[in-house]
């Protein structure tokens, strides 16, 4: 089974796009047999233009999309991601199978079976493509979410710090960010919405960890995503932009 798998993934790998505006990248299906769940990816290989290439040294970072908005949709930000040098792992957590996510009663209690299937998610996909593509930094990984992807990514590391070197969330709204001084930590705010009590740091937190909270002003939580603002788009990216660079950031 596990050839099978290998072999389609080589297929697709081999069928990858690539134009000289967009990286090269590949639809994958990871099939987790011990769950009996299959994950779709979008795979956004590095630019050519980028030496680590060749050295076969590029970081790595996994981006969880918002629930209800395909992993696919978040181009603007993963094409760019991989224009630096990325190999980009887009994660598609919600199947049309898997009951709706749930809206009332205590959030937090109803909806973390679907932030810890969504980290398993997560687990799985590392370890499949670490040994499908080894030639990557994969102890130097990012995850990044938006809205409930934050929320997973952010229970996942969490409960695992070492899973991940660095964490990007855009609005996530419920699961409190890691505070583990070994992650850096970018949250980046809508306006149109207030995070639970809890989930983001307080001044007093912020000032001994590397967490940085940064709103955009006159943004919406629904817009982060292809299909908001061209501005939004481009204040978001100049937000994650320096603070991949620099492994913090600094206020």
């Amino acid at each position: 089974m596990r050839n099978s798998v290998w072999g389609a993934l080589s297929a697709l790998l081999m069928a990858g796009s690539a134009s000289a505006a967009q990286p090269r990248t590949a639809p994958m299906v990871l099939t987790d047999h011990e769950r009996g769940r299959e994950i779709p990816v979008q795979v956004y290989f590095p630019g050519e233009h980028n030496d680590c290439v060749a050295r076969a040294t590029c970081p790595v970072a996994f981006f969880s999309p918002g629930y209800g908005i395909p992993h696919t949709r978040y181009s603007f930000l993963t094409n760019n991601l991989a224009e630096q040098g990325y190999l980009v792992v887009a994660v598609q957590h919600d199947l049309p199978s898997d009951p709706p996510l749930v809206g009332k009663g205590d959030l937090v209690v109803v909806r973390t079976p679907a932030w810890k299937r969504g980290a398993a998610n997560l687990r799985f996909v590392k370890t499949e493509l670490t040994r499908f593509l080894p030639d990557y930094q994969w102890s130097n990984l990012t995850l990044l979410g938006h809205s409930n992807g934050g929320d997973i990514s952010s229970l996942l590391l969490t409960t695992s710090p070492e899973f991940a070197a660095r964490l990007v969330t855009l609005d996530h709204r419920r699961v409190a960010l890691p505070r583990d001084a070994s992650i850096s930590v970018l949250s980046i705010r809508g306006s149109d919405f207030e995070a639970d009590d809890g989930v983001l740091p307080s001044e007093t937190e912020n000032a001994s960890r590397r967490i940085c909270v940064v709103e955009i002003p006159g943004s919406r939580h629904n817009d982060m995503f292809d299909g908001g603002p061209s501005q939004l788009k481009i204040d978001i990216n100049s937000l994650i932009d320096p603070f991949m660079r620099q492994g913090s950031c600094e206020r």
